[in-house]
């Protein structure tokens, strides 16, 4: 049985997480942290505390694994509660900073740290394919991406967005991101990967990367039906940690430890 503390339980996807950890025999969660309380919505079958600091050292010293989804700025007193009481950590938000990323980072030398921008298997799998792809294609195809999301999500472009087009340059390490092509007024430079923004309705995520050659084009794509895709890798990744060393991981390492 693994214990979670779950930041963000009142959340879009911390709800979900809960709700799927709640159909599980192998796990629990044991504590909520939402800023907003109990307020959220959140189940009544664990208590919801407003910040880590307010989880009692009984309730963290029984934790195996933190699974944080509540917002980019809450991971800097979140880590810290983490290495205090050597929790492991699932890091599922997006946005941070450079400086909330290297406190990751630094997180990630005491106790063990999964960060990733999107915790969909599949999403990791058409990141692999993307970065095949572009390999055997080169310089020939023009590489663009296309990401959207429903209209409630902060940041644009999307995290998932940003960790395909970094595939792409892991091969064509010359590539330079475009984000907005209306001020600039000049044909497309090999070397440019676009990549464009849309927000609307309840789209929960979808992602699509055109390469594109002469007269031909291929594209690879995927698309989440509901935020469960989302709940289901961050249990993954909890189960992953609560038995890593401590270091930075991906959700690679989950994908290869999984033998998917």
């Amino acid at each position: 049985m693994k214990n979670i503390i779950l930041s963000g339980c009142g959340g879009r996807l911390g709800s979900a997480i809960a709700r799927r950890i709640g159909e599980r025999e192998d796990c629990r969660v044991i504590a909520g942290i939402d800023p907003r309380g109990a307020e959220t919505g959140a189940p009544p079958k664990f208590p919801v505390y407003l910040s880590p600091s307010e989880v009692p050292d009984c309730t963290a010293n029984e934790a195996d694994a933190v699974i944080d989804c509540s917002h980019h700025t809450a991971v800097a007193p979140l880590l810290d509660f983490c290495v205090s009481h050597g929790i492991p950590a699932v890091i599922a938000t997006t946005g941070h900073t450079e400086e909330e990323t290297e406190r990751i980072r630094t997180a990630a030398r005491t106790v063990p740290v999964l960060y990733s921008r999107n915790m969909s298997l599949g999403v990791h799998l058409l990141i692999e394919l993307v970065r095949r792809a572009a390999a055997a294609l080169g310089e020939d195809f023009d590489v663009e991406i296309v990401e959207q999301h429903h209209n409630r999500k902060l940041d644009a472009p999307s995290g998932t967005a940003l960790m395909i087009a970094d595939a792409v340059r892991s091969v064509r390490p010359e590539s330079e991101y475009v984000y907005d092509r209306h001020s600039v007024h000049r044909p497309r430079e090999k070397q440019e990967i676009g990549i464009h923004s849309i927000r609307g309705g309840t789209i929960v995520g979808e992602h699509e990367v055109i390469f594109a050659g002469t007269d031909e084009v291929i594209r690879l794509s995927h698309s989440a039906a509901s935020r469960d895709v989302f709940a289901a890798g961050a249990i993954r990744a909890a189960f992953f940690v609560a038995d890593a060393q401590p270091g930075l991981y991906s959700m690679s390492e989950v994908v290869a430890a999984s033998g998917v």
